[in-house]
């Protein structure tokens, strides 16, 4: 830990800065972010981005933070945890929304899960909700302890899956004082019934089939994914969802990235398949904002975890007009009224 926090205080002394990348493509930009205007070079006086390991429960977590421009080291800044979307990594959209969050004045982390991405952990893929939920507790640990981040204005962003665990994190950890979703996804309710609840009838025998992978794997034996399709542009196009639709084309094409990845072990679906997003959401009193787009097929996710949500006395539902899951993801547009959203209700929420 200690050559880590040194090594990024050295890089704050150097300056970081943004640039203007045009593309998406990892292979394009020195940090492998692939989001559309990433930074790309470290230059004076602009945000800066910083690459940092942690250790998490003897796993090795890898994340990166976003510092404002004209960061002051004497200053204490409010800070956003950032949680990625199932199977998406920290150099794809939770990137993109650190770094615009940075921009409008935060401290931003974003973290690759335990198991995903590039932090450790063994087997690879694992996909079980405590881990996520407590890798958002991690982030608020590591990030806590640099004298200027402001822990009174500590805040929680959570995309897709990771709104979920998000949103699960913020029942107990009252050092988050304001949370936030974008394209909320309820993993268990997924993983339970299937999306737009579309396999009731097969869930004692999905059930089964991750009981039988999880002896397979205690006793030694290879370990069965789930998730893990290589489809054609043509099997894609006949998917039921558009999220699905969508969610290849930006996984797999435009915002590829080679730490991202679909599958998650079979024997996770133990832990996920009994598990829901909204239980104990009332436990839940800080304000709470959750955005998702008016087109998109999950939506159904966040309204009855909105709904749910009676803890607390200030929450607000943002719908972005015709937008569905995915291009929340990226579309200009979207993203820049998601964030102006973010930016209200993070200058009110987290105010000094």
């Amino acid at each position: 830990m200690k050559h880590i926090v040194h090594a990024t205080l050295l890089a704050m002394s150097l300056g970081l800065a943004a640039g203007n990348a045009s593309a998406a493509d990892y292979t394009l930009n020195p940090f492998k972010l692939a989001y559309e205007g990433a930074i790309t070079r470290n230059v004076p006086g602009e945000v800066n981005i910083h690459s940092v390991s942690y250790p998490l429960n003897g796993i090795e977590i890898a994340a990166n933070f976003y510092t404002p421009a004209n960061f002051d080291a004497s200053r204490k800044y409010p800070t956003i945890v950032v949680a990625h979307p199932n199977g998406g990594v920290k150099e794809q959209v939770a990137g993109l929304y650190a770094q615009r969050l940075a921009q409008q004045g935060y401290i931003a982390i974003t973290a690759d899960a335990a198991y995903q991405g590039a932090s450790g952990g063994q087997p690879r893929s694992v996909d079980m909700p405590s881990h996520r939920i407590e890798d958002i507790h991690g982030m608020a640990d590591f990030i806590s302890r640099f004298p200027w981040v402001d822990t009174s204005r500590l805040g929680l962003l959570g995309i897709c899956g990771g709104g979920g665990y998000s949103l699960a994190a913020a029942q107990t950890d009252k050092r988050f004082k304001a949370v936030a979703t974008i394209s909320m996804f309820n993993s268990g309710r997924v993983r339970r019934n299937g999306y737009a609840d579309s396999q009731l009838d097969t869930v004692q025998q999905r059930l089964q089939q991750a009981s039988q992978a999880r002896a397979q794997q205690a006793a030694g034996g290879e370990v069965l994914y789930s998730g893990d399709a290589n489809l054609s542009d043509e099997q894609i196009a006949k998917l039921p969802f558009d999220l699905y639709r969508q969610g290849y084309e930006y996984y797999w094409k435009t915002h590829a990235h080679p730490n991202s990845t679909f599958r998650y072990t079979t024997s996770s679906l133990l832990d996920l398949m009994r598990w829901d997003a909204t239980n104990q959401i009332e436990l839940i009193n800080q304000p709470l904002l959750m955005i998702a787009g008016s087109k998109a097929d999950s939506l159904y996710m966040t309204q009855d975890a909105f709904a749910k949500a009676t803890g607390t006395i200030d929450k607000q539902l943002v719908l972005l007009e015709g937008a569905t899951h995915i291009e929340t993801y990226w579309v200009p547009k979207y993203v820049d009224a998601a964030v102006a959203s973010l930016t209200t209700f993070y200058t009110r929420t987290l105010a000094p």
